[in-house]
């Protein structure tokens, strides 16, 4: 089994921060504690999203964060970036692993727990799965699956996931006792006042934990 040592996975999202730049808001991150961050704009040109990237990867690099890529195992390559978080619709964690070879990390967005077995038995290193509260950007998915799903997913599932969709931090104590191995957020520390004091809190709470 993988062990991870990181409990946050911050999802970018340019269009949920508050009117403030993208890379302000992942160096406010950077510098409050959160040590994984997945790069994920999609609605972008292949073009705009390498140029975007480039200059995330520069933030990431100077603070020691490790930087997922979203989809893209070309941008991954080409950035040399901490690893690659494939979409449940995306390409197989096998075609990806020979792409990449065996020292980046694989993700896999799962919905369901017979997607979280079938990315773990084709060697996924983690998954972020859910969603497990309703949130209006993961209506699409499904409805929500609910911390019994979670529960659930925990008994049959070894390897490592991060819990997504509506979580706060008034939720973190549910998800955590519930077993997930962590979160995935996107606009509670993108849209926050403060970023720095947000990203402190979650991660002081879960240390609590």
């Amino acid at each position: 089994m993988t062990l991870l040592d990181f409990k946050f996975y911050m999802i970018t999202d340019r269009h949920q921060t508050a009117g403030r730049p993208l890379l302000e808001v992942i160096e406010a991150a950077a510098l409050s504690g959160i040590s994984v961050i997945q790069f994920r704009e999609k609605d972008l040109s292949p073009r705009k999203q390498f140029d975007l990237a480039v200059k995330v990867k520069k933030v990431t690099d100077h603070y020691g964060v490790s930087l997922m890529i979203n989809d893209r195992v070309d941008l991954c390559l080409a950035l040399d970036a901490a690893g690659v978080h494939l979409p449940s619709t995306g390409l197989s964690v096998g075609l990806a692993r020979a792409l990449v070879g065996p020292d980046k990390r694989i993700a896999v967005s799962c919905h369901s727990i017979l997607e979280l077995k079938q990315a773990e038995a084709l060697g996924a290193d983690f998954a972020v799965f859910g969603p497990i509260y309703d949130t209006p950007s993961k209506r699409s998915y499904g409805a929500a699956l609910g911390l019994s799903v979670l529960k659930q997913a925990v008994l049959e599932v070894q390897m490592p996931f991060f819990a997504i969709g509506g979580i706060n931090q008034s939720r973190l104590a549910d998800i955590f006792s519930a077993g997930a191995d962590g979160v995935a957020m996107i606009s509670e520390i993108s849209t926050a006042d403060d970023i720095q004091a947000r990203c402190r809190s979650l991660v002081q709470a879960s240390k609590m934990l």
